[in-house]
Formats: structure tokens, C-alpha cells, sequence
């Protein structure tokens, strides 16, 4: 089995992933040698802080060994086609996990590999940051019933959270700018779990919410709309004064890295109630949970 897409785990599956996630947390000990013997390859065709360093430690504490591969060894695509590094690589490892830029390097390579394949990142989804997410949620509320508003670009990290999220009966509210909202056919998807609302009005995405959630306005990659997307996302900052519409006790997360002053202020990112680096240390505890659940 691959994790591609949230939705490929399905209901039951993210159930046991996040179980197991959270099981990881509490009692490490109990999965140390889970992974013993296997080699797990993790690609990164984009850099990266938490993702890299969470993957490893997450592979090393399950007695598993992490091989980093950059893509400048491997070319993907270019020095070499995706099936080709894909079948090479399944002669030698466990478990391939990518961070690319071309969610359709990662079908092909899926395609051509009997090992199991993660999505570390792609163009259109981020689920394991999506796992990290709701982990991170559940441990401030029980989950269904309960409200996630998502304020800015309808994004990779949106269309794995907002599926996550209704599968685990979440309402979801997303507020974003024209020609800036999530796929059609995520936001369908993740209709036919739980209620789903996408509207230009920030405000009324927020009133009464639980989880209040933002990414950076522009990602990597779209650097040379950076300042274009700063115009338009004006008014999608989470500050202080939007974040409290949300209910009283809600929380404000975030995937990082952040750029303070633009979707988000000094004051709600270090807010009491902000729980970002909890979202940060969850990637290694999620990650662990999806390797345990696709291996066992």
C-alpha cells in the first residue's frame, strides 16, 4: 500500500494511522524495533527543516535506517526517468518516501515500485503534514463535531487537511481569495465526509471556530508571485482581532516555516493558545504512524 493522497488510507486506515501515531508519542519504547532491518529512502527534490529531520529520527527510533537522497544524485526526471529510479531503487530499499515538486513523478514511481511509497510533499497534496495536523487536533478536542477554518491559499497542505480533517468528521470552512480556492475535487471529496465551506469572507470563516489554520502566502517555488500574492492575500492575515472571532477556546495552527508580518502576527503564532511547534514535533510521531501502519 502507498500514502499518496489522504484519501488513499481511507477512513478505518487513518483511524489506525492516527492511533498509531499517538500510541508512538505515549510509548515510544513499544515500537523501538519495529523497523529493525529495513532501509527507508527519503528523496527531497525540494529542501527541507522538519520534514528531513523528522523523517530520520522517525525511521532511527523505530530501528530502521533512514538513506537520505538528494536530487542532485538522482536526477529524477531528468538525468533519469522516474520508472527507471523507481525500479532501481525498490532492489534495495523498504520503503521510498519523496518530497517532490510533480505529484505525477510520484504515481509513476508508485507504479514501478512493490514497495510502499509516500508523499513526503508534492504540488498537490501534503498528507503526511495532514496526519501531523489532526493528531495535533485531537489532542486539544475530541474531533467530530467539531469546526477547522483554513484562511489563505487553497494550497497542497489545505487539500490534504480539509480531506483529513471531514474524514474524521470535522467541519470545514476554508477562506481564501478569488481564483485562489482549493481544487473542485478536493472540496468535493471532502464533502462527502462532512460539511464543507469555501467563501472569500474571512470573518465569517472564523466566528466560532475550534482550529484556526494558515500557510504562507506564497510557497516554494512561487517566488516570483510573492509579491502579487501579497497584494491580493491583504486581508487573510490571521492577527489578534481575527483570532478572536474564533471560539474561546480555540487553537491556531500552523505547517511552517512561517512568515511573520504576512498570513500571520508575532502575536497569534506565539500566542497561548498557538500550537505550532506541537504540530512540529507531531510530524516525527505521524510519520512513525504511517510507517507502522503500512508495514504491519
Amino acid at each position: 500500500m502507498d500514502y499518496l493522497r489522504v484519501a488513499d488510507l481511507g477512513v478505518d486506515g487513518l483511524r489506525s494511522a492516527l492511533d498509531l501515531s499517538t500510541r508512538a508519542k505515549e510509548h515510544p519504547s513499544e515500537f523501538a524495533n519495529a523497523l529493525t532491518g529495513r532501509e527507508v529512502g527519503l528523496f527531497y527534490m525540494k529542501p527541507s527543516t522538519r520534514t528531513r529531520v523528522s523523517t530520520e529520527v522517525a525511521v532511527s527510533q523505530l530501528g530502521g535506517r533512514p538513506m537520505t537522497l538528494r536530487n542532485e544524485e538522482v536526477g529524477l526526471g531528468k538525468r533519469e526517468a522516474p520508472a527507471d529510479v523507481a525500479r532501481t531503487l525498490d532492489r534495495y530499499l523498504d520503503i521510498l518516501a519523496l518530497r517532490v515538486f510533480d505529484h505525477e513523478h510520484l504515481d509513476i514511481i508508485a507504479a514501478h515500485a512493490d514497495s510502499p511509497v509516500i508523499n513526503l510533499l508534492s504540488d498537490i497534496e501534503h498528507p503526511c503534514q495532514a496526519l501531523a495536523d489532526v493528531q495535533t487536533m485531537a489532542e486539544a478536542r475530541p474531533l467530530p463535531g467539531s469546526v477547522l477554518t483554513f484562511i489563505g491559499d487553497g494550497n497542497n497542505v489545505c487539500h490534504s487537511l480539509m480531506v483529513a480533517a471531514a474524514m474524521l468528521e470535522v467541519e470545514v470552512r476554508v477562506a481564501a481569495p478569488e481564483g485562489y480556492a482549493p481544487r473542485p475535487e478536493y472540496v468535493d471529496l471532502a464533502s462527502r465526509y462532512s460539511r464543507v465551506t469555501v467563501t472569500s469572507d474571512v470573518a465569517a470563516a472564523v466566528d466560532g471556530a475550534d482550529f484556526v489554520y494558515t500557510d504562507v502566502w506564497a510557497s516554494m517555488g512561487q517566488e516570483e508571485e510573492a509579491a502579487e500574492r501579497r497584494r491580493l492575500f491583504e486581508g487573510y492575515q490571521v492577527n489578534e482581532e481575527l483570532f478572536g472571532r474564533a471560539g474561546d477556546e480555540a487553537i491556531f495552527l500552523h505547517c511552517l516555516p512561517a512568515h511573520r508580518g504576512e498570513e500571520v502576527t508575532d502575536g497569534v503564532a506565539d500566542h497561548a493558545r498557538s500550537r505550532i511547534f506541537d504540530q512540529a514535533e507531531n510530524r516525527m510521531h505521524s510519520f512513525k504512524g504511517i510507517l507502522l501502519h503500512l508495514t504491519q
